[in-house]
């Protein structure tokens, strides 16, 4: 089953003989390493600073680690097949703390927002970093990630998709400007005769999209709307549709995939979350930048977590807090930096922005095609 961001390299593809097919011939990158590297860090800056003044936001920080028994650390998944790396740790313990290194900071941002005593309209946002180690290794899936995760608190009458898609347009709107200010700084961003980023986001529910493309696997209906439309926000994945699967499985217990927006909407239509898909005119695929959503509240998170056979999570401290209403109403989501770094300064890999780890062939393909993949 698969994670909110995880498709492999695409449709059935999972080895490296497909990889090499899918990477870009004949690439040049518009930047050197160092330049891209300066490039990284105006794009960092300016999404920090304007993603906090557009969405009422505070820079904290944030763990890397979490305790196993909180509950906290996110699944990613509805069967737990993704799982986190995790160790003892507390020497002179009699009882080691089970420490699991995050996955990602979905349930802990929500906590989060009492602790740091936020109100209505206020939130949080983090640099977080985090390990994925079941991910297929490929241009955009790495072992390492990096998001600006962040959470804001609201009240019981936003929870609605006027206030969802508000969110969503505050967001574009700042992922443009970080690439016209990266543009302004680096000309060199100009000049490669590749289309400009769109100014338009449009917005597509998962039972249309699945209406208008019958015949498609969910990734091809994706790059199929993004031949019409080179940015689309989806909303509603995560519930069933028409042919009796979800637009893609998201775990039961941070979005809200469950809510009927039918009166909304006119139409069949569920969820109040989505993901952020663009296309990428260098890897010539579909490539998402962030996945988020109004969150759970004690109703759905009980009714998701039937649907998902996970009741048993109800008895963990995370679960617990907002069944008492001890967690505050709120929006969030994650924005993967790495792969809006790539999509911005038009690289053709993640390794070209970030440093992680790689297997050797995909190293070895990459240098084949001119791809610098950091050490």
């Amino acid at each position: 089953m698969a994670d909110k961001t995880a498709d492999l390299a695409g449709p059935g593809i999972s080895t490296y003989e497909e990889v090499e097919k899918i990477l870009p011939a004949g690439y040049r990158p518009l930047l050197n390493r160092m330049d891209t590297q300066r490039a990284v860090f105006v794009v960092k800056r300016y999404i920090e600073e304007h993603l906090c003044r557009e969405l009422n936001l505070d820079m904290v920080q944030v763990p890397l680690i979490v305790d196993r028994a909180s509950g906290v650390n996110d699944y990613l998944d509805r069967d737990g097949s993704r799982t986190p790396v995790e160790f003892p740790c507390g020497l002179g313990l009699p009882s080691p703390i089970q420490a699991q290194v995050v996955q990602a900071a979905t349930k802990w941002k929500r906590m989060a927002l009492a602790q740091f005593g936020c109100r209505p309209g206020e939130g949080i946002c983090t640099d977080m970093r985090a390990v994925r180690k079941d991910y297929f290794l490929d241009h955009d899936h790495s072992a390492y990630v990096d998001q600006w995760d962040w959470e804001r608190r609201m009240t019981s009458d936003q929870r609605n998709l006027d206030f969802l898609k508000d969110t969503v347009r505050r967001i574009w709107k700042v992922i443009l400007g970080a690439g016209r200010q990266a543009q302004e700084q680096f000309p060199a961003l100009k000049a490669g005769g590749l289309p400009d980023f769109p100014e338009e986001l449009v917005f597509i529910h998962a039972e249309d999209l699945l209406e208008m493309f019958p015949d498609l696997p969910r990734k091809q209906r994706e790059t199929a709307i993004l031949q019409r439309y080179p940015a689309v926000f989806i909303i509603g994945i995560g519930w069933v549709l028409k042919d009796g699967y979800p637009h893609e499985m998201r775990a039961a217990d941070y979005d809200d995939w469950a809510t009927d927006t039918s009166a909304m909407t006119g139409r069949s239509t569920h969820g109040l979350n989505g993901d952020i898909l663009v296309w990428n005119p260098i890897t010539r695929r579909r490539h998402e930048l962030t996945s988020m959503g109004i969150r759970v509240t004690k109703e759905t998170l009980r009714t998701q977590l039937e649907i998902s056979r996970q009741l048993d999570f109800l008895k963990l401290p995370y679960h617990q807090a907002i069944l008492k209403d001890q967690i505050p109403l709120s929006i969030g989501g994650g924005i993967g930096q790495a792969r809006t770094f790539m999509y911005l300064l038009r690289t053709a890999h993640l390794g070209e922005v970030t440093v992680s780890v790689w297997p050797r062939q995909l190293k070895e393909i990459c240098a084949n095609k001119n791809i610098h993949v950091l050490e």
